[in-house]
């Protein structure tokens, strides 16, 4: 499978997830504003891609910069134009971060170097990513017995990452073993990632899928049909406190009632252990026609009030374990995840 974004000759190169399925488009970035905006429009999503994809615009952007007048004012520039994009996602804040460091230890030596110092920072961050689900995939497949049905909700698979995926890459690392896996897609409304992204991920692996509306998934549970759910997530607070796609909490929630297991899957720099709780964690409103239409068609009467959270917060409480690339973190998450990035 193509990966979501890659960095090739000077470029970004990323697939246009509004597209899928219907038409497998590749989009070209050739400065920074052209990836906050792919970032803004949604043409790539997925906290870790988001990550990636903000490693090479600050990469691309200073790649422009013909002199060294004004460097710092330059950098500050891209910096604030990519972190002003999406503002739940941390792995955005925290690749941007890492490449404001890697330009500030670095920021003495000649402009050609230190341009190439940080398009390699970027290609870390994206080399990094890719091993990272790997080991997510590897540690969380033994969460998942063979003949279990599993539930995932929005996309975390190859789409939302570097490669390979978090929750998908649990799924396809258990399948690879031999376990014989089926996966419900909820369709995960209003932009439909489940339908359009995981299910097109899922078909390409092989993996047998299928697609129900989001307001079935209770249904499914009570006959029986769901064994366990796994997603992915854009922020972790602290806590354990869990921000994902919008609908997370409603499946968190159905979980619990029917004594499933509900996992998540991410790596650990979407943990941002300064917010205690959930309650900081800031929830992106989106612009209503993604609610008042589908595929441009208006679905309701176009004055009505619509509110358009991206994002919801699943409390700690509901969550059955975090899966990281370091190990299975199990509640007390205050405990378990601060043991986490201990040396």
């Amino acid at each position: 499978m193509l990966p979501a974004i890659e960095w090739k000759k000077d470029k970004v190169i990323m697939i246009d997830q509004r597209k899928l399925p219907e038409k497998e488009v590749y989009m070209e970035c050739e400065d920074y504003n052209h990836v906050a905006e792919a970032i803004e429009m949604m043409v790539i999503r997925g906290a870790p891609a988001i990550g990636v994809a903000a490693g090479f615009g600050v990469a691309l952007g200073l790649l422009r910069v013909e002199n060294e007048e004004n460097l710092d004012e330059e950098f500050d520039r891209i910096f604030r134009r990519l972190e002003r994009t999406r503002p739940t996602a941390q792995n955005l804040f925290w690749a941007l971060e890492r490449m404001k460091r890697t330009f500030e230890e670095n920021r003495r030596l000649a402009l050609p170097q230190l341009k190439k110092i940080v398009v390699q920072e970027a290609l870390d961050i994206e080399k990094e990513d890719i091993e990272t689900n790997k080991k997510i995939g590897f540690l969380g497949k033994d969460l998942l017995q063979d003949g279990q049905f599993v539930l995932t909700h929005c996309n975390a698979g190859s789409l939302a990452t570097a490669g390979y995926g978090t929750a998908l890459g649990m799924i396809k690392s258990a399948f690879k073993e031999g376990k014989k896996i089926q996966v419900y897609v909820d369709e995960t409304r209003p932009l439909l990632q489940g339908a359009r992204l995981t299910c097109w991920e899922l078909d390409r692996e092989n993996i047998p899928v299928t697609l129900i509306t989001d307001n079935m998934a209770g249904h499914f549970m009570q006959k029986g049909k769901i064994s366990l759910v796994v997603t992915g997530a854009d922020r972790i607070a602290r806590n354990g406190d869990t921000a994902n796609k919008i609908g997370t909490y409603s499946v968190a929630v159905l979980a619990r009632e029917h004594d499933l297991p509900f996992y998540v899957a991410a790596p650990l720099n979407t943990i941002d252990f300064s917010m205690k709780d959930g309650s900081e964690i800031p929830v992106e409103e989106r612009n209503a026609r993604e609610v008042r239409e589908v595929g441009g068609r208006c679905l309701t009467l176009s004055h009505v009030k619509v509110e358009n959270p991206a994002f919801d917060i699943t409390p700690a409480r509901y969550i059955s374990a975090i899966i990281t690339e370091k190990e299975i973190a199990r509640p007390p998450y205050k405990k378990s995840l601060a043991k986490l990035i201990k040396p």
